[in-house]
């Protein structure tokens, strides 16, 4: 029976020991691990782990130890996960992009003893900050770096588990502390227990009705996200092999390598992934030009429940033979599904991709709910665009009266670690309180419609919701990024960050007699550039009532990126932080007056 996260591995290991379960790029070769490798390796090292002092005596959330994982995804990752797991320890893993300020702050509250580290790079890098938590006495290294113990030294013992432990360890167990960065203040460390993400395994799988055994998933979105981490599990159900792109950088070349059948992502990066196609379409000429243009306009237009006329149904058909099989080709050629969630997804994408035959499941969930809450299935009845899906088994969820979505079910975390004052504010008679403002499509479907604390008030009492607008013009290629201001103010502006890549290639095509600077700075202060993004603002604007509408923007030079803090690790924008670094930019927008 499955009642801890272990077990699912366990339950392989078992019945088929010599199955793929992981792999990744080793000296330029993929590398394979069997459920055997991983099980016997993951036991050696809890084995290894209880050697060096890890007791548990009381499991419960202030006593157990907490271990710490910084490091990319690879298959030491998941087996120092089973491992922690199998000790009666709570894994605790941080974003290997995190500031060294939060990387202390975590390290510190969950008086972390016991860490891991990928690499030399990432030793080094926080190399400072290691030395400000007193109570860190043991660092491992999943590769060998000078000065720092291997972790092969705990697996070499050759040590079991302890089975006393062991049969301790029951489904309410507090398995992992996930601190989440949020977009203000501390992180605040989400305790969840085995029961809760293996029931959100057990009630997601239905979702996935078109895994096979051994096909394969390529895995690149962080394991210290839960989103990942539990669809891990859910691969690991289904039989399904988890392939570890090399990097971010590399996800093109190892979609064709792997030919995963599915794989999960955030909405940004898929609008990366088109932002690609189109500019390679871009560059096409003739004939060749105007059908991908064409085969683009019909994607747009579909919609799985309507699926339009006969008419449009033949050349949809016909497109998907000319254009899109090259897009599914570049993808793998097996690609089945994409599950993406963590922020919404623009509904243009989701039209164009189903329409090639590569359907996007968008869904829906929190770090605090293990995370799935709700999620559109594959098959196309369950399945509507502008919507988050039905909800999953298991889970329940009421609008109350202010439009907030709240939600219980065995997911909902435990609660806060150290902070049951903050329980106490987000769990209220058993319900979650979750942020998010909803509403119901078609009594099943459900929509997310804003941010609770992102609302705004303009100073003539107008409500305005920032990111239904940024979602609606981010459509336009030519913009890449984008936040909405407003609160407190007479009118509504944004900050736009523009696609530099469309917006010279626009400017070669449209204006051959301008010198196109190759400095970002240059090109957002040229007239004819901020005259072509006007033109996008133009476009959507008659979608929202005249309150809401974009009056002023300014154009940015650079992208926002999680390395300068302006966006969380799962690539949300900080509002406050982008705010304070361009306070600048945006009075100016104001001084003039409208």
């Amino acid at each position: 029976m499955i009642e801890r996260l272990f077990d699912i591995v366990s339950k392989n290991a078992a019945e088929e020991p010599g199955a793929i379960m992981l792999a990744a790029k080793e000296q330029g070769q993929w590398r394979s691990y069997s459920y055997k490798d991983v099980w016997d390796t993951a036991r050696k090292l809890c084995g290894g782990l209880l050697s060096i002092g890890i007791a548990n005596k009381e499991l419960v959330p202030e006593q157990q130890e907490k271990i710490a994982i910084i490091s990319p995804n690879r298959p030491e990752w998941m087996i120092t996960d089973v491992a922690v797991q199998l000790t009666g320890g709570v894994l605790t893993p941080i974003y290997p992009t995190v500031s060294p300020h939060d990387l202390v702050f975590v390290l510190n509250d969950a008086q972390v003893r016991i860490l891991f580290v990928a690499n030399k790079e990432l030793y080094e890098h926080f190399k400072e900050a290691f030395a400000q938590v007193p109570t860190l006495q043991y660092i491992y290294s999943f590769e060998k770096t000078e000065g720092v113990k291997n972790w092969q030294e705990l697996t070499d013992k050759n040590l079991q588990p302890d089975e006393e432990v062991l049969n301790r360890i029951g489904p309410a167990t507090l398995a992992t502390i996930i601190y989440t960065s949020g977009t203000t203040g501390d992180p605040k460390g989400v305790m969840l227990s085995h029961h809760n993400i293996v029931s959100n395994v057990l009630d997601s799988m239905p979702a996935f009705t078109f895994a096979k055994y051994q096909e394969r998933a390529l895995s690149f979105l962080p394991l210290n996200h839960i989103f990942e981490r539990m669809v891990t599990y859910i691969y690991i159900s289904a039989g399904i092999s988890i392939y570890y792109a090399e990097s971010m950088d590399t996800i093109g070349d190892n979609l064709r390598e792997v030919k995963p059948m599915v794989f999960t992502t955030v909405p940004r990066l898929l609008e990366k992934v088109y932002e690609r196609i189109v500019s390679r379409g871009l560059e096409l000429k003739g004939i060749k030009r105007a059908l991908f243009f064409w085969a683009l306009e019909l994607g747009k237009k579909y919609d799985n429940i309507n699926r339009g006329s006969l008419g449009y149904r033949i050349q949809l058909a016909l497109a998907n033979r000319l254009i899109f099989n090259k897009w599914r080709e570049a993808l793998g050629g097996n690609v089945k599904a994409i599950v993406t969630g963590s922020a919404a997804c623009q509904e243009r994408l989701i039209r164009i991709f189903t329409a090639a035959h590569i359907v996007i499941m968008e869904g829906y969930g929190l770090t605090e709910t293990s995370p799935v809450i709700s999620v559109n299935r594959f098959e196309s009845e369950d399945r509507r665009i502008g919507s988050i899906g039905p909800l999953i088994q298991g889970v329940e969820v009421k609008i109350a009266e202010d439009g907030e979505i709240l939600t219980k079910g065995p997911n909902v975390m435990m609660g806060y670690y150290k902070r049951p004052d903050l329980t106490a504010e987000a769990i209220i008679d058993g319900w979650l309180h979750t942020g998010d403002i909803g509403q119901w499509v078609e009594g099943r479907f459900l929509k997310i419609t804003d941010r609770k604390k992102e609302i705004f008030k303009t100073s003539g009492g107008k409500y305005v919701a920032p990111q239904v607008i940024e979602n609606k013009m981010k459509e336009s290629v030519y913009i890449e990024q984008m936040m909405v201001i407003g609160a407190g103010r007479k009118f509504v502006s944004a900050l736009i960050v523009p696609s530099f890549t469309q917006l010279r290639k626009y400017m070669q095509d449209n204006h051959p007699a301008i010198a196109v600077p190759a400095d970002n700075e240059a090109l957002v202060k040229l007239p004819e550039a901020a005259a072509q993004i006007q033109k996008q603002v133009d476009k959507y604007n008659p979608l929202f009532g005249h309150p809401e509408q974009v009056k002023k923007f300014t154009l940015l030079p650079r992208e926002w990126t999680i390395d300068s803090g302006e966006l969380t690790p799962s690539l949300k924008i900080k509002r406050k932080i982008i705010e304070q670094h361009y306070n600048k930019e945006i009075e100016g927008m104001y001084d003039a007056g409208m």
